[in-house]
This record gives structure tokens, C-alpha cells and sequence, in this order.
């Protein structure tokens, strides 16, 4: 999984990205001619920490994420900006947007929905461009006698009346068929969008009656969007402490959890993610999949040799195996099952897959 961390100028992206994956990249002076940065974060998983104390494993394999955190994109600068081309082949956007005042920092007060709203415009520029481009050279290809470039000139007509009315691409009626045709577009309106609620302490601690929070909230929900509430120069503070004392902390401000398990538990469910699981003495392994995957699907994801030699696959669900104690007991109770080619995989199944290449 990859996602794209956007905002405007300011508002705490990098702060954010630290924190999520434990780097120290310069904040503040984070112009538009920088590289992005690019960092992985490993997925917690409580299954896979039991079942690394159950097998006492070689090899610890957590599933994990991409974040790319671009500099903050100014108004204006949506057509022809640089920086936007950093995240079109990203899953997902991870919006940062402003929930704080700071005098030093913005002369006015936050404005969440506002600026939310404005990032969103600058993605539909940077759209319009990019489908321009596309319908210029349909056009350019229908007049040499290459009638299939008909439909994709006709459907970046209507797409681009559609984005001229400041709507984003993801409301667009696509076709399966519009859908091929811009598959490898990476529009960025199209992508689902997790706004980060960035607040301070004060606001974290009494997040859901705060008035930058409950905006953003029913703009995100307008929009079927997810949003999360963050604090990232805490999540950052917090970063190097031992576990201990980071949960006191956590605990003050009413958290139960740090934001990267929140914003990877809010990322699975937009995009449709769950994990399956391989365990044994050699490696536990968490593997990322989408919802509704078939069982030779998954195998591919570990070597496409398991796929194309798919005989069957041997599952118990991990509560199952929990509740159990031993996978012997599991057995004896009947919960570990042979499962063919149509079996739809589970989030937090244990597999075993047989195959003959």
C-alpha cells in the first residue's frame, strides 16, 4: 500500500510523516523544489505478535505501508505543479489538514473545511491538465483513422466539463470501459481521501466538540470520505519514548492507540485491505490483500509459482487458533479446514498452501 500525504503549506505533513515512520526529515523549510520523502511503516498486527510468540520464529514479517509526503502545495499552482506528479501513483491521499491556531505560524484563525476545499481545487486542476493532454492526443490519433480513440475523445470532453465545475473526478459516471481507458492516468481526484485532522493537545483531548473537527467531519462526509483525528507534533514528541511512558502520555489525552495504528486501520477499511497470515519456525508473515481475493489470487502474492500450481489451501482462522491454545487442538476440534480454488480468503486467516508446479 502507498499513500500520498498532501496539504497545504504549513499544516504539519512532514511533521506527520515522522511521526508515522520514525524518520527525521526537515520540517518547516520544506520548499517545492525538494525530493519527496519516502518512508515505510510497519503494520502493527497483535496476531502477528502472538503468533511470533507461539513459533519463535527465524523471521518477523510485519505487512507494511509507503508514505510520500510532498511539499505543501500553494493555491493556485495546481496546473503545471511538479510536485503533485510525486503521488499519482499512489493508493490513496492522506489530506493533513489545519484544526489549530498558531498567531506565529497564520495570521488567521483555522479554517479546516475552507482549506480542505482549496487542496481539493488544486487537484482538479492538476486533472484538467493531465486529461487535456490525453484528449488532444485522441483527437490527434481519431483524425489519422483510429476510430477506437472515439469514445476515450468523447469521454475526456465530458470528464473535463465535469472538473471545469470545480467536481472532482471521483463523482464522474466512469464506465468500466472509461475506466481502461484511464487506468494509467493517475488522476488525483479520483483517489480516496483520509483527511488527517491536524489539532494541537488541547484540541486532541476534546476532538469530537471541536468546531474545526465537526467541519471537516461533515465536509469528509459529504464526500464519503474517511477522516481521522491527529496531533502530530505529539505523535512526533512521543516517538522516541519507551512504550511506557508514551501510553501515560497517550492515556492524558484520552488515546488508546498511537495515530499510525488509527490512519492504518482508516486506510484498510477505505481501500478495502485486509491481511492473511503465514506462520511457522521459519517466518510469521502478514500479506496485504483486497477484500473478497480468492485463495490462488492470495497465493500469488507470495510467489506466483503457488498460484499457478494452486491445489488447495489449508486455513483456521487466528481466533480460532487463539482460542484453541495449539494448532493441534484446533485440528481436533475440526477448525482447521482444506479450502479450494473459490474460497474467499478472510481477514486474519492462517494459510497453508498446497501446489504442484
Amino acid at each position: 500500500m502507498k499513500l500520498g500525504i498532501v496539504g497545504l503549506p504549513g499544516v504539519g505533513k512532514t511533521t506527520l510523516y515522522n511521526a508515522l515512520t520514525g524518520s527525521r526529515a526537515e520540517t518547516g523549510g520544506y520548499g517545492a523544489g525538494n525530493k519527496p520523502n519516502i518512508g515505510q511503516a510497519k503494520v502493527p498486527d497483535e496476531r502477528l505478535d502472538w503468533l511470533a510468540e507461539y513459533y519463535k520464529p527465524k523471521k518477523y514479517s510485519p505487512a507494511s505501508i509507503d508514505f510520500v509526503d510532498v511539499a505543501g502545495v500553494s493555491k493556485g499552482q495546481g496546473r503545471g505543479n511538479a510536485v503533485l506528479q510525486n503521488i499519482r501513483q499512489t493508493d490513496a491521499l492522506v489530506h493533513v489538514v489545519r484544526c489549530f491556531d498558531n498567531a506565529s505560524l497564520f495570521p488567521d484563525p483555522a479554517d479546516a473545511r475552507t482549506d480542505a476545499e482549496d487542496l481539493e481545487l488544486e487537484l482538479i486542476l492538476a486533472d484538467i491538465e493531465v486529461v487535456e493532454r490525453r484528449l488532444e492526443k485522441a483527437k490527434k490519433n481519431l483524425k489519422g483513422g483510429d476510430k477506437k480513440y472515439r469514445r476515450e475523445a468523447e469521454m475526456c470532453e465530458q470528464l473535463l466539463a465535469h472538473l471545469g465545475e470545480g467536481k472532482p473526478a471521483r463523482s464522474f459516471p466512469f464506465t468500466d470501459e472509461d475506466r481502461d481507458i484511464l487506468q494509467d492516468g493517475g488522476l488525483l481526484s479520483t483517489k480516496p481521501v483520509i483527511y488527517a485532522a491536524n489539532l494541537d493537545e488541547d484540541g486532541m483531548a476534546n476532538y469530537r466538540e471541536h468546531p474545526q473537527f465537526l467541519a471537516l467531519s461533515a465536509l469528509a462526509a459529504e464526500e464519503g470520505a474517511a477522516v481521522l483525528p491527529v496531533a502530530a507534533k505529539f505523535e512526533e514528541d512521543i516517538m522516541d519514548m519507551d512504550a511506557e511512558d508514551a501510553q501515560m502520555f497517550m492515556e492524558e489525552l484520552g488515546l488508546t492507540e498511537r495515530g499510525l495504528d488509527r490512519l492504518i486501520k482508516t486506510s484498510y477499511e477505505l481501500l478495502g485491505y485486509i491481511s492473511f497470515l503465514t506462520a511457522g519456525p521459519d517466518d510469521v508473515h502478514a500479506w496485504t490483500i483486497t477484500r473478497g481475493t480468492k485463495a490462488p489470487k492470495a497465493a500469488g502474492k507470495i510467489h506466483s509459482d503457488i498460484e499457478r500450481g494452486f491445489i488447495r489451501a489449508e486455513v483456521v482462522a487466528f481466533e480460532d487458533l487463539k482460542a484453541c491454545g495449539t494448532m493441534a487442538n484446533a485440528k481436533a476440534k475440526g477448525l482447521f479446514r482444506l479450502e479450494g480454488k473459490e474460497y474467499v480468503m478472510k481477514d486474519g486467516d492462517i494459510v497453508n498452501f498446497l501446489f504442484n508446479v
